[in-house]
């Protein structure tokens, strides 16, 4: 008799993890379900803060070793630098989920 409960068990455990394992996994892909327009603004954002923590860490190292425009052009063209990379680098993930979705739509 509990030979028998042990099987059902089991056999429901297996139902239940099969089940999981087909499910995707939550947050696994970000940008699933963002729009075009959602997409543009979040790489606008990064490119603008990235040149924003520049322009601000440029500012306070001018302001602490007196000497104004230069570290704050410095630090406003690499944090240019740094928001282009992280907004290029959210477009290929754009570009990746477009393929894998096209690719299950196959």
């Amino acid at each position: 008799m509990a030979e028998d409960d042990d099987a059902e068990r089991m056999r429901a455990l297996e139902r239940r993890l099969s089940e999981a394992r087909k499910a995707p996994a939550p947050g696994k892909d970000m940008m699933r379900g963002l729009s075009q327009g959602e997409a543009a603004w979040r790489m606008v954002i990064e490119l603008a803060t990235g040149m924003a923590v520049g322009l601000g860490i440029g500012y306070g190292l001018d302001a602490l070793f007196g000497t104004r425009p230069l570290l704050m052009v410095v630090f406003a063209l690499l944090g240019f630098a740094a928001g282009v990379r992280v907004m290029l680098g959210t477009a290929r993930q754009l570009a990746e989920a477009a393929k894998r979705a096209e690719e299950e739509a196959d």
